[in-house]
């Protein structure tokens, strides 16, 4: 099955700010952005579109053409809990010491861990293999985006950070 992922294009906020799952607004650069995604999809033909629930990824999604895509809550982006819309640099505590000691198994302050985020996205494809489908699209997040690339063996976890992929990019992977 190969896979098509799809990063939300920029976020309207500041630099240094703690997002996740917060419903955050777009730039208002998003119809030059998105109109590059879209060119970029425009040859491709997908059997199933699915989307995280949050507006910046239905935004592009419907932008797309795929008002239709299948929202599902497994593609939301790493739950930051307490951490959301702060600055990280203003953040601080022994949670935030370890988590960024051992950030792949510490919660974040009243959110999760990657390992949990990791455990749901891969839940959702693992799900999706057991469908007909030969080719998906997936509007989804950075985080979870970095979850695909570790499921299928493309990177490993201590590579997530350092290989994120830019707001609004395109990659395909195979399952």
């Amino acid at each position: 099955m190969e896979i098509t992922l799809i990063r939300h294009t920029t976020v309207d906020v500041l630099p240094g700010t703690c997002y996740g799952q917060t419903d955050v607004p777009l730039k208002s650069t998003f119809e030059k952005e998105a109109q590059t995604v879209a060119e970029n999809l425009k040859s491709s033909v997908f059997e199933a579109v699915y989307c995280s629930p949050l507006s910046r990824c239905v935004k592009l999604a419907e932008f797309c053409g795929f008002a239709d895509a299948i929202r599902d809550e497994r593609l939301m982006e790493l739950n930051f809990g307490r951490w959301e819309m702060q600055r990280w640099d203003s953040l601080s505590g022994q949670q935030l010491l370890q988590w960024y000691e051992q950030w792949l198994d510490t919660p974040t302050e009243g959110g999760e861990s990657f390992m949990d985020q990791y455990r749901r996205v891969t839940a959702f494809f693992d799900d999706l293999r057991r469908l007909p489908y030969r080719r998906v699209a997936v509007f989804t997040h950075g985080g979870v985006i970095g979850c695909a690339r570790v499921y299928t063996g493309e990177i490993t976890f201590d590579e997530v950070f350092t290989t994120m992929l830019p707001y609004g990019a395109v990659k395909k992977i195979t399952l």
